[in-house]
């Protein structure tokens, strides 16, 4: 499949458009998010959003490879060789929080890409979701060889921390109708930011560790 997006002349509009397709994309599916309604939701034009990208599968295709690109740069890139293994792991743990903190649709977007399977998740995975898992585990290989955390199986470990990280965030719809309070709230996301690095700290018992 192509990239999703064509060259951009107009990155304002370019964008508004992207942001929208986001949004409808995660609550309606591919089949289901309706072209002109994510044009008039940007302030533009089916032309327009044709233009820019295509079509709609080229247009979710962007999405996807937005929301991705950004997880790349900003979570798992160049590992920051100032940091010791175990401080570069949570950083990794809290950058991806951040991350999906600040990206409420990613969650359902990349679930409905692994219960669909198809093309998209395979070019997902190739490229993004197994290089972020290799990362988080070759740096909790390294955490246990420096002795800077207890000897885990790093594969698991990994997933379990890409886990409780997301399902937070999918799940959170529900778990505020249980608290009754909005879990997504700035409020509420710092709190729990702040008990996962210390529940991590802990399972992992990185001696002197702070839950930041």
């Amino acid at each position: 499949m192509r990239r999703g997006r064509r060259k951009v002349e107009n990155p304002a509009t370019a964008r508004r458009i992207l942001d929208a397709a986001e949004r409808h994309f995660a609550a309606q599916g591919l089949a289901g998010a309706r072209t002109e309604e994510i044009a008039a939701e940007a302030h533009a034009n089916k032309a327009m959003l044709y233009y820019y990208f295509g079509d709609k599968n080229r247009l979710h295709r962007a999405v996807l490879e937005n929301l991705f690109r950004q997880l790349r740069q900003g979570v798992y890139g160049a590992p920051d060789r100032s940091l010791s293994p175990r401080d570069r792991l949570f950083a990794i743990a809290a950058g991806y929080f951040d991350f999906l903190a600040s990206h409420p649709n990613y969650p359902r977007l990349v679930q409905r890409e692994g219960m669909a399977a198809g093309a998209n998740f395979a070019w997902i995975a190739r490229e993004y979701l197994r290089p972020f898992h290799a990362r988080l585990v070759r740096t909790i290989e390294q955490a246990i060889a420096a002795g800077e955390i207890r000897s885990v199986n790093p594969q698991h470990t990994a997933f379990t921390i890409m886990s409780v990280i997301t399902s937070y965030f999918a799940a959170a719809p529900i778990l505020s109708e249980i608290a009754r309070r909005n879990l997504l709230a700035p409020r509420e996301v710092a709190a729990r930011k702040k008990a996962l690095l210390d529940f991590l700290n802990h399972a992992l018992n990185c001696k002197g560790a702070t839950a930041s």
